[in-house]
């Protein structure tokens, strides 16, 4: 058998058990939240425990491969589509069916331009526009929680270019990692700042 890189031993593919405690930690507040338990009006943080998770996860795997000259820009997506997309389609496909039979015809066109957004990875900004998510439950509006799942898009699509980007200009593959961050930083910070003044 053949000896693995240095930069493979160094960073070996792993399972992380403290991240599945986390996990379980994160989703519970979650769900309070949503059955409006007393004492959980924050829960929703929880949310944001799971993307800071997933990019610590997604960072460490493209460092790695990246590192080993193994990192497949097109693998890469391919197999976060393969995971993603088919529950997605499903949950749009079943949605579609509901809305058609009940909503009225405006809150259809409404649910389609949603639909249209999750399209193209983008439903989290129409949703913006029209609704809160920490507003009253709204049956009108059953693709809500895809604000999330767009966010999550987002951040595989242009991450790993940010860090290929930057990783070719710096040999220091942690100066890279923390350009990348505090360049998504300032964009999301940007279009945060855009949105709330439009």
């Amino acid at each position: 058998m053949p000896d693995m890189p240095p930069a493979a031993q160094k960073y070996p593919l792993k399972h992380y058990a403290f991240i599945d405690g986390l996990r379980a930690l994160a989703i519970l507040p979650v769900v309070f939240f949503h059955f409006n338990i007393a004492h959980m009006t924050g829960g929703y943080v929880g949310v944001d425990v799971f993307f800071v998770l997933s990019g610590f996860l997604i960072t460490g795997l493209i460092r790695r491969q990246i590192e080993t000259g193994k990192f497949s820009l097109v693998h890469f997506y391919e197999r976060r589509c393969r995971r993603i997309l088919p529950p997605l389609f499903m949950t749009c496909f079943f949605s579609v069916i509901a809305a058609y039979f009940l909503f009225m015809p405006y809150d259809f066109l409404q649910f389609s331009r949603v639909l249209g957004g999750i399209s193209f990875f983008g439903s989290n900004f129409i949703l913006a526009r029209w609704t809160s998510y920490f507003a009253h439950p709204d049956s009108s509006k059953p693709l809500l929680h895809t604000w999330s799942l767009a966010v999550e898009e987002q951040f595989y699509v242009i991450f790993p270019l940010l860090l290929i980007f930057f990783s070719k200009i710096f040999k220091n593959r942690i100066a890279a990692i923390r350009i990348a961050v505090y360049a998504l930083f300032c964009v999301s910070f940007a279009l945060s700042v855009m949105f709330l003044h439009s």
